[in-house]
């Protein structure tokens, strides 16, 4: 069995390890040449962690990964301190590396296991055969500058998956569009010269204001990066009025303007632009399987409504499509080998699809500027509510339920209808791109 693998962020990269190790011929599109950034917070969860340690990707501090003992969380003049807590199935330990980083590693470790990986390669487009199964994809080639050349090459396959992002040209050139009944996120970042670089928390400020001064469903973070630098950034919600309508670069300008001038988060000390993201969430784009095609983490809006997290999600992904593509190579027919194909959707909704439920809720309710104050009023005060309320949100629960906290979690996903991604609200709009036929 061939894979074909579009986009070598955290869920390609994943994938094509896992696939790779198992002895399945695989190849990855990469639009850009590594090193190479990406917006993002650089902060990773003990639930990405884990991910890592089951790929054997080493992270020792001397090569640059900085480890963290929990969250901070700060509001309405109080902070709390919450460690990540010590679970079975979960590392008590997050990390904090920049994309520039994270990714390349991440590449390098599945190119060490085999997998073909193939930089400058833009792909535009899906290819299917007679009978409306995706075979392949078509790349324009891009050279050292990332400029087209105007060349093409088209790459066949057995299985294709779509881990090309929030843009997923992939999966569009078929029609897929975005739903609008998920919620979506922003996120916008920069980097400071700050002596706060080493600290040993990731940071998170829960009340981040518009100019009006309404209180904004999102948060803002302070994460050191351990090279002379923080991540500051904010995450926001569609949920509120001000959505869409504001500019969050300068939200973000004003936010850090306020901060103590000893921590030098100022102009004169941002290391690179204020860059931002959109973060889709809670399955905003299915069926998460169709014919040949799987979508893996932002491609299939796999990013949790409750705290923006997305790269633990986008590499347990990559690891299930896997595992799904492994039983299928293990099949007689392509009718045998489509019908284990198809498990893949239904075992991501039985994994997260509750939890999401629970989380697009959560999005919906603190678009409520009072319901959001009323919430950091009620939980900031007390420390113990704080803590499952981070496990909560961060998805950090053990399967076998030890803890009081896991049964409490596992009773209220059981208690919601599990957030679908199946090809139940198809678009009949115009596809955005064309669809190209082959014949095999």
């Amino acid at each position: 069995m061939k894979v074909l693998v579009v986009g070598a962020g955290p869920a390609g990269s994943t994938a094509a390890y896992h696939l790779a190790s198992a002895g399945i011929e695989v190849t990855v599109l990469e639009k850009t040449r590594f090193p190479r950034e990406k917006v993002c917070g650089d902060g990773l969860t003990p639930r990405a962690v884990r991910e890592m340690q089951l790929m054997g990707l080493p992270h020792d501090t001397a090569d640059g990964w900085r480890r963290n003992q929990g969250l901070r969380l700060i509001a309405g003049g109080r902070r709390i301190e919450v460690p990540w807590p010590e679970l079975t199935d979960f590392p008590n330990y997050g990390l904090i590396r920049t994309r520039l980083g994270f990714d390349e590693a991440l590449a390098a470790h599945a190119r060490a296991a085999g997998a073909t990986i193939l930089e400058g390669h833009s792909v535009t487009t899906a290819l299917m055969d007679d009978a409306g199964t995706v075979v392949g994809a078509r790349a324009s080639l891009l050279d050292s500058s990332g400029r087209k050349t105007g060349e093409t090459a088209d790459f066949h396959a057995d299985v294709v998956l779509a881990a090309d992002g929030n843009s997923t040209r992939t999966a569009v050139s078929l029609g897929m569009a975005k739903r609008d009944d998920r919620p979506m996120g922003v996120a916008y970042r920069t980097y400071f010269t700050s002596p706060r670089h080493n600290d040993d928390w990731m940071e998170g400020w829960l009340e981040l204001s518009s100019p009006d001064g309404k209180v904004l469903p999102g948060y803002g973070w302070v994460f050191g990066v351990g090279d002379g630098t923080s991540n500051v950034g904010l995450g926001i919600l569609n949920s509120s009025k001000e959505f869409g309508k504001l500019d969050y670069r300068a939200v973000l300008r004003d936010w850090t303007a306020a901060m103590p001038a000893e921590w030098g988060f100022s102009p004169e000390n941002q290391v690179g632009p204020i860059r931002g993201a959109a973060l889709p969430m809670g399955f905003n784009r299915t069926p998460h399987y169709s014919k040949g095609l799987m979508l893996l983490g932002d491609s299939g809006g796999m990013v949790s409504p409750f705290n923006g997290e997305g790269i633990s999600y986008a590499m347990e992904s990559a690891r299930y499509a896997a595992d799904f593509i492994a039983r299928a190579a293990g099949t007689n027919s392509r009718l045998a080998a489509d019908h284990a194909l198809s498990g893949y959707s239904g075992f991501v909704r039985e994994q997260w699809g509750s939890h999401f439920t629970l989380g697009r809720t959560f999005a919906s309710l603190i678009g409520n500027p009072r319901i959001m104050k009323l919430a950091l009023r009620t939980g900031m005060p007390v420390p113990v509510l704080m803590r499952f309320v981070v496990r909560f949100m961060a998805n950090l629960t053990d399967s076998g339920e030890r803890g009081i906290e896991d049964r409490v979690i596992h009773l209220l996903e059981k208690l919601v209808p599990a957030t679908s991604n199946q090809d139940d609200t198809r678009t009949s709009k115009q596809q955005s791109l064309p669809i190209v036929s082959v014949k095999q």
